[in-house]
């Protein structure tokens, strides 16, 4: 084991699915001596204990963080800020600090207000993994194998900082990439962010309808892939939505423009049409799931 790949202390500020499975994998990697976490309720961070996803519940921020090598803060983006404004001031000098955030303009700018002098101790990420379920009970040591991580840094971050969190999530298994922030949040508006607030739209739309017993009776395959996320956190993806609300509202436009030129296309039965879309979306869902299984 190499000083670049072992952490003798790693906390962890939210220990769900996301954070949990970050302690997890770096135990079965046998690269952490010691995960201490943070969390809202008594009743998460015991079962985190239990579930021998950390080896001890913390209470005191100042002297937890200030030794420790790594922090994960793994909470909704909405709480990120609450969370740096209470490290802050008790980062160890050797101490590094990542995060798993699904948005990431607005944790830099928080992390500029909050840190500081010490911003480049901090190396913004995002895991591409996850699950609808969540909550301690949820974590898994293998959530983060084989799954893209990108790594946004900071101008403030020397090569050392940035390897040694690119260590951190390559123990998890994780790919690496690289974007800046701002195209970071676009990419993430497209593929993820849109499809979830199209999948909750959805089934808020049939959940609401006086027939919705009918409605869900008949509901099968199609309907049980196109809304599986529309199971997740909602806390979470409120606070993921509003965060990168300028990327998602260009791409909603966006979608809501193509989904104009089909009621057109049905409007005046226009079948050529509606086949050509339909080709083409198919051509190129084919074309992504074909790259995927190459890698």
């Amino acid at each position: 084991m190499t000083d670049a790949s072992l952490f003798d202390k790693v906390v962890v500020f939210g220990v769900g699915l996301i954070g949990g499975s970050f302690a997890l994998a770096l135990k079965a990697a046998g690269q952490v001596r010691e995960v201490v976490g943070f969390g809202r309720t008594l009743g998460s961070l015991s079962q985190a204990l239990e579930l021998g996803i950390v080896d001890r519940v913390g209470f005191n921020i100042g002297q937890e963080v200030s030794s420790a090598d790594l922090v994960l803060i793994a909470v909704p983006v909405g709480r990120t800020a609450e969370v740096m404004a209470r490290i802050a001031p008790c980062l160890g000098t050797q101490t590094v600090v990542t995060d798993a955030g699904s948005t990431k303009s607005d944790v830099v700018a928080v992390a500029r207000e909050h840190f500081g002098d010490r911003l480049g101790q901090f190396v913004p990420a995002h895991p591409i993994a996850g699950a609808e379920n969540s909550g301690a009970a949820a974590a898994r040591a293998d959530l983060y194998r084989q799954k893209h991580v990108v790594l946004t840094p900071l101008p403030e971050n020397t090569p050392r900082v940035v390897a040694r969190v690119r260590a951190a999530w390559e123990l998890c298994g994780g790919l690496i990439k690289v974007l800046d922030p701002g195209e970071h949040d676009q990419v993430f508006a497209a593929v993820s962010h849109l499809p979830h607030l199209l999948s909750f739209a959805l089934v808020h739309d049939l959940a609401r309808r006086d027939n919705r017993e009918q409605l869900f009776s008949f509901a099968a395959s199609g309907f049980r892939d196109f809304t599986r996320i529309a199971a997740s956190h909602p806390e979470m993806w409120r606070d993921i939505c509003l965060a990168n609300r300028v990327a998602l509202l260009d791409e909603l436009d966006r979608y809501r423009a193509q989904l104009d030129e089909l009621r057109a296309s049905l409007q005046r039965g226009d079948g050529a049409s509606l086949e050509a879309a339909f080709d083409s979306a198919r051509s190129a869902r084919r074309a992504w799931t074909d790259d995927k299984a190459k890698t």
